[in-house]
């Protein structure tokens, strides 16, 4: 029998994470679904207990700390000497929502142009689509416009929860900072994406980012799953007979013919 380890005490989420700005947010309540709660509390009848994954892939322009922002929540560190990613790395972060296993694999994306190649067949696949900018490099946020488009090219339409994340606003005054979310507010809206701003810096909001991620992820997971359940049940609980063909269905004993 299989056993999924123990997830660390940090990772453990027991509430529906809030939204960073209401005025950017994907979906505005502070509980899980009615159907989600039912269903984690009838584990053993949907199979629950196994692992379930989503795909995250991040994606911005180069420097704009999308390592950082990795490297902070997944290991609680942050490193003053940049090193550019080559092509991708990843990240896999284990979780435990209202009593179950859950992990986000976490997909950090090179910058350059030079690796845009190899780095869009990492997007397919992906349930959430986080487009990072820098927030005291304006053009860094023009460019996710950009950068979103192209990963939603490589998977279905509409698929993906996709999250506009401000990094660097320990840099910012109070003033810089409140302009610059003003203006990320706007793209967020166009972009029909949940905006946060956070510091890789000193670990501002960063925690929580990721835990409202994998929240919105795990929950649109068991989601699906009750779809596919209800869909295949219709499929096979041979509702599509009415009486008559039930009817027409059983056949009569037949007369044996004479030779």
């Amino acid at each position: 029998m299989h056993f999924n380890p123990p997830v660390s005490r940090d990772r453990i989420i027991s509430t529906f994470p809030k939204c960073y700005n209401p005025e950017a947010c994907l979906q505005m309540k502070d509980d899980w679904d009615a159907k989600t709660k039912t269903a984690c509390k009838d584990r053993a009848a949907h199979r629950y207990d196994r692992l379930k994954m989503s795909k995250v892939v991040v994606v911005g322009d180069l420097n704009v700390g999308k390592t950082c922002l990795i490297n902070r929540f997944c290991k609680d560190v942050f490193e003053r000497d940049y090193k550019a990613t080559i092509g991708v790395d990843f990240e896999i972060e284990r979780f435990e929502l209202s009593g179950l296993p859950f992990s986000l694999q976490i997909w950090d994306t090179a910058g350059q142009e030079k690796f845009k190649c190899i780095a869009s067949a990492y997007y397919r696949g992906a349930q959430v689509i986080i487009t990072v900018f820098d927030m005291a490099d304006i053009k860094s946020l023009e460019n996710t416009q950009q950068w979103l488009m192209e990963a939603q090219k490589e998977n279905e339409p509409n698929s993906c929860f996709v999250f506009l994340v401000g990094t660097k606003r320990d840099l910012l005054s109070a003033e810089e900072c409140e302009r610059t979310e003003r203006d990320a507010i706007n793209i967020a809206t166009e972009m029909n994406a949940e905006f946060w701003s956070v510091s890789s810096k000193t670990g501002e909001n960063v925690q929580e980012f990721f835990f409202r991620v994998a929240a919105l992820a795990f929950e649109h997971s068991i989601l699906k799953d009750l779809e596919t359940e209800t869909s295949t049940a219709q499929i096979g609980d041979g509702s599509i007979l009415n009486d008559k063909a039930l009817e027409d269905a059983q056949e009569k004993p037949k007369k044996k013919s004479c030779c």
